[in-house]
C-alpha cells in the first residue's frame, strides 16, 4: 500500500481489503465453504469499520484490541478455546525492565513497551493489574553450600532482601527507574474489559477451523470454527503465541507450511508461594548448575506472593492444548528444592499455585509481525519470547496502527516482517 502523496485521500488497508470482499460476493455466488460447510451471510451489510477477527486472548490480541478502541474507535472479534489469557499470558511473571534489548532490533519495541505499560497503569487504574516499580539484582550461590539446607549467616549480605543462604555475591541488574512489573492475567483481563465497555468488542470462545478467503485474490472473508460457525472479516490477525505454527498450518492451506519459518514453544514451570512478608526485589541466581539446569528467577507481587521459575525444556512444536498443559511435579519439586536452599524466606513454603506454559520462538529470535504474505487481509504477531509481556503494548499499538492506517507510526515494524524469512512458497 502507497503512503498516500499530497491531498490524496488516506489509504488503509481496511479500504483495499473491502473493495476487494465487495467486488468478490458482488460477482461471486459461491458463498459456502464446502469443506466445512460454513456458511457466509448472503446479503453482507457494508459499514464504514473493518470486521475484524484477532485470534488468540493472550496478551497480544488483547493488547491489539484494546488499542484499536482506544486510539481507533474499533471494535474486534477476540476468538479463543479457552477465554482470556489461558497460556502464558496468564501464567508469566510480569517482569518489565526497559534496558535489557538496548543494541538488538527488539529496542525500540522494548523501550516503547515498558513506558506504555505505565500509561496503561495509569490508565486502567494500578491496583487492577498490580503495576509496580521494582528492584532487581542477579544473586551467586555457592555450589558447595546447596547440597543441604544451611542455617543463615548471623549478617544478611547488603543489597539483598531475601535471599540468605549459600549466598556469596550479588550485583544490582535494574533499580525502580527501569525495573517494573504487572500481573499479566489481570492485565490482559482488564485490557478486553476496557475494548469490550468502550467499543463493544465480543469474545467467542471457539478454535478456528479455517480462514475463508477470495478463490481469485486470497484475500480475508472470514472465518470458519470447529463447530462450523462462521464470522464474516475483513481482517483476521493470528496472535496465537505458539500455537501460531499449527494455525499456520490449519487455517490457511494453500500455504507451503514446510517453507513457512516454524513457530516453536518452550515450556517453563512456576509456582506461586506466600511468606509472611511481601518484598520488592526480583531475583536472577547465578549458580553454575547448583540449583538445576536453566534459569532460575523469582519476582515477589505487591499481593505478598512470591513468583517463583526456571529450569526451562528445550523448544518444540507445541502439542499441548492452550490452558491445559501437563504440570510436571520433577519442575516443581526443582523449584521448591532451590528455594530451601537459599531463603529462609521462601524455603520450606507449600505452593499454593503450580503451573506450566510456553513461550513462543522464531528462528532468528525476533518476533514475526506483518502482513502474511500472499493474503489479504491477513497478518500475524506472535514470537515475542520471554518478553511477550513487556513488548505486547507496543505490538497491540503498532499492529493497530497497522491495521486502520497501512502503517505503523509508533515503531518501525520492518525487522520483523514475515517476508524477511523469504522461505514462502505458495501453491
Amino acid at each position: 500500500i502507497s503512503k498516500p502523496q499530497n491531498n490524496s485521500p488516506k489509504t488503509s488497508l481496511f479500504a483495499t481489503v473491502s473493495e476487494q470482499h465487495r467486488q468478490y460476493c458482488t460477482t461471486s455466488s459461491k458463498n459456502i465453504c464446502l469443506e466445512y460447510h460454513c456458511k457466509l451471510p448472503t446479503t453482507l451489510n457494508m459499514v464504514a469499520m473493518p470486521k475484524i477477527v484477532i485470534a488468540g486472548g493472550g496478551i497480544i490480541g488483547t493488547s491489539i484490541s484494546y488499542f484499536l478502541a482506544k486510539e481507533h474507535d474499533t471494535s474486534v472479534t477476540l476468538i479463543d478455546p479457552k477465554g482470556i489469557a489461558p497460556g502464558a499470558s496468564s501464567k508469566a511473571g510480569g517482569f518489565l525492565a526497559r534496558q535489557w534489548r538496548d543494541d538488538t532490533p527488539l529496542e525500540p519495541m522494548h523501550q516503547l513497551g515498558f513506558d506504555l505499560h505505565e500509561k496503561i497503569a495509569d490508565e486502567l487504574i494500578e491496583t487492577n493489574i498490580d503495576y509496580r516499580r521494582l528492584t532487581c539484582s542477579a544473586v551467586a550461590i555457592d555450589e558447595t553450600q546447596t547440597r543441604k539446607v544451611q542455617k543463615p549467616p548471623s549478617k544478611k549480605l547488603e543489597g539483598v532482601e531475601w535471599v540468605d543462604r549459600a549466598v556469596v555475591g550479588s550485583v544490582s541488574m535494574a533499580d525502580e527507574t527501569n525495573c517494573a512489573q504487572v500481573h499479566p492475567r489481570k492485565l490482559c483481563e482488564q485490557l478486553w474489559k476496557y475494548a469490550s465497555e468502550k467499543q463493544g468488542s465480543k469474545l467467542m470462545e471457539g478454535k478456528v477451523k479455517l480462514a475463508i478467503t477470495d478463490e481469485s485474490t486470497n484475500a480475508i472473508k472470514g472465518v470458519c470454527l470447529e463447530d462450523g460457525t462462521s464470522l464474516e472479516a475483513d481482517i483476521l490477525v493470528v496472535a496465537c503465541g505458539p500455537w501460531s505454527h499449527q494455525a499456520l498450518q490449519t487455517w490457511f492451506p494453500n500455504i507451503a507450511t514446510s517453507t513457512f519459518p516454524d513457530i516453536t514453544g518452550v515450556k517453563c514451570h512456576s509456582m506461586l508461594v506466600k511468606p509472611d512478608t511481601t518484598f520488592s526485589q526480583a531475583v536472577f541466581f547465578e549458580s553454575d548448575g547448583a540449583l538445576g539446569d536453566g534459569d532460575l528467577e523469582v519476582y515477589p507481587r505487591p499481593d505478598g506472593d512470591c513468583y517463583v521459575n526456571g529450569f526451562q525444556g528445550d523448544e518444540v512444536i507445541v502439542d499441548e492444548e492452550p490452558g491445559e498443559e501437563e504440570v510436571e511435579q520433577e519442575y516443581i519439586d526443582k523449584l521448591k528444592r532451590a528455594m530451601d536452599v537459599t531463603s529462609t524466606a521462601l524455603g520450606g513454603l507449600q505452593p499454593h499455585t503450580v503451573q506450566a506454559c510456553y513461550w513462543p520462538e522464531t528462528g532468528d529470535g525476533l518476533p514475526i509481525i506483518g502482513n502474511i504474505p500472499n493474503h489479504p487481509g491477513a497478518f500475524i504477531a506472535t514470537g515475542h519470547s520471554v518478553w511477550g509481556i513487556l513488548q505486547g503494548p507496543s505490538t497491540g499499538k503498532a499492529v493497530a496502527e497497522l491495521l486502520m492506517n497501512g502503517s505503523s507510526a509508533c515503531l518501525d515494524l520492518s525487522p520483523f516482517d514475515p517476508s524477511r524469512f523469504q522461505r514462502y512458497r505458495f501453491i
